[in-house]
């Protein structure tokens, strides 16, 4: 037997949450996993010592801003550098295909706070235009999702209405095309404009399409529209009125959704999550506005924001929101006041929190993104972390910004943070399950049938880490910082990491939904 590459001796998690870690050699040939077993004997021209080491998939990241960092920037491999192989495009519904130019450039304006400067040509006819952007130019897999914000803004423009029958045919149009290309869900960010315009009827109806193609419904539910328990609640009867498995973005199991998840269990509800495990968010300030103030275009919501009602009105819904000014400056247009505080920021101004706060999202043209911490005091976010890091439904994803000037420390750190507080440190998981909820769980969960574990004929998309040094060295403070003790990692059969540095291979590919191995 001859392998391009064998990997000796290492401690093989296979990534199903079921079998026990055990020791063995991987024989990569091409793009595949070739063979698994005692390979002392066989030949290859590289033969890589693991021993002491976990050897395991490809970690898959389910919510993640990254699609158009994978082409280029500062970030391109920052989250190769922690394991992540796979990448869903489209988190939150964010996207820019099929449409017209000029409605790809509103919404480019819109989505921006989260992907960063980038000179994009805004001009996808197709949703395989757009997917073709990204043969040969990429270091890891992307996976596409029906992006609903580009679905219901190319039918209905910025309109807060429900979609008319017709309307809700011509949508019906756009996302059969997105699943025939393979898009793996409809994805939707239902506190962001305009997807935060469908009514459930919309929803239930667009679901339905996709669980035609066995896809699933994936969404940031309306936390600030409806509340968190009713934006559940929503969700579960998308759930049973399409009969399609749903998923939840960027969650984490305190008290109240606990409860829910408790009833969820009891009703056998087809439901995952997803969290990152971090005590706070990162989002844009105009999030935070009273949600009448959101809506149109980009230039609209502007223009109304100059109306001196609604800056009062809004200045006065901020105070309550913005606490003691904690949030962090991570990326705007001009690049103020970039790694401050918002207090901080405010009284080098000479402003109240929440002047300071409706001035720059004017000034910026909402193109402004801050580290958002959590309300709950710090004992009880850790108190929730731990109860989340090992719930059976969740799984891990890191909502990573990238290429913006002082990200928020997940970006850097998420997948290499779980491996080293929660299951090293704190032993809440097992490594075996760690594993899982990173690479089988998410892989089965969207449909990923020929990655996500360790198996013969498999897709070659593999990771090695020291169980023993595996850490994130991002923080608060200083997030661009890259991750220790993942040695090598491979994304179809070649090696993006080796010896823990980058090689800049680009050997990512675009994948499609499949029934293969189901």
């Amino acid at each position: 037997m001859r392998f391009d590459t064998i990997i000796s001796g290492g401690n093989i998690v296979d990534g199903t949450g079921e079998r026990e870690p055990f020791v063995g050699d991987i024989g990569i040939q091409d793009d595949c996993i070739a063979a698994i077993g005692d390979l002392e004997k066989a030949e290859t021209p590289r033969r890589i010592s693991a021993n002491g080491q976990v050897v395991c998939p490809g970690f898959v990241d389910v919510h993640v801003h990254s699609e158009i960092a994978l082409l280029g920037g500062r970030d391109q491999f920052a989250a190769v550098s922690q394991g992540v192989t796979t990448h869903l495009a489209a988190p939150d519904g964010f996207g820019w295909a099929p449409l017209p130019p000029e409605q790809a450039k509103e919404l480019w304006h819109y989505t921006q706070f989260a992907y960063g400067d980038a000179e994009l040509p805004l001009n996808w006819q197709t949703a395989e235009a757009y997917l073709d952007m990204f043969h040969g130019r990429i270091p890891a897999n992307l996976y596409p999702q029906v992006p609903h914000c580009a679905v219901r803004l190319g039918v209905m423009g910025w309109d807060t209405r429900p979609a008319t029958s017709d309307e809700l045919l011509a949508m019906s149009r756009i996302t059969h095309r997105w699943l025939a290309e393979g898009a793996c869900s409809l994805c939707l960010g239902l506190d962001y404009q305009p997807s935060a315009n469908a009514d459930l009827h919309e929803l239930v109806y667009l679901s339905s399409i996709a669980q035609a193609y066995d896809a699933i419904y994936a969404a940031h539910i309306r936390y600030r529209i409806l509340g968190r328990k009713q934006a559940w609640e929503e969700t579960i009867e998308i759930a049973r009125r399409a009969g399609i498995p749903v998923h939840i973005s960027h969650e984490r199991v305190d008290d109240e959704v606990a409860e829910i998840l408790e009833r969820v269990e009891k009703e056998q509800i087809d439901l995952t999550f997803e969290s990152y495990l971090y005590p706070a968010g990162m989002t844009h300030l105009a999030m935070m506005l009273p949600m009448e103030y959101q809506t149109g275009a980009p230039d609209d919501m502007l223009a109304h924001l100059e109306d001196p009602e609604v800056r009062e009105k809004s200045i006065a819904h901020l105070r309550g929101e913005l606490r003691d000014g904690s949030q962090i400056v991570g990326y705007n247009r001009s690049g103020r006041f970039i790694g401050m505080t918002l207090a901080e920021a405010a009284k080098s101004e000479g402003k109240s929190k929440e002047e300071f706060a409706f001035d720059f999202i004017c000034e910026e043209a909402a193109i402004e993104t801050f580290v958002m911490p959590w309300a709950t005091p710090p004992e009880e976010n850790e108190r929730i972390l731990n109860q989340t890091a090992s719930h059976p439904r969740m799984m891990i994803a890191s909502d990573g910004v990238y290429n913006i000037p002082h990200p928020h420390p997940r970006s850097y750190g998420c997948f290499v943070q779980y491996l080293g507080k929660f299951v090293r440190e704190r032993q809440l998981v097992s490594m075996k399950e760690a594993i899982y909820k990173m690479s089988g769980f998410p892989a089965e969960r969207f449909r990923i049938f020929d990655r996500g574990k360790i198996s013969q004929g498999l897709a070659a998309d593999i990771v090695v880490f020291d169980p023993e040094t595996v850490a994130d060295k991002s923080t608060w403070f200083d997030p661009v910082q890259s991750p220790v003790g993942v040695n090598w990692v491979f994304v179809n059969g070649v090696s993006v990491v080796e010896d823990g540095n980058v090689t800049g291979q680009l050997p990512g590919r675009v994948l499609r939904r499949s029934t293969w191995g189901k």
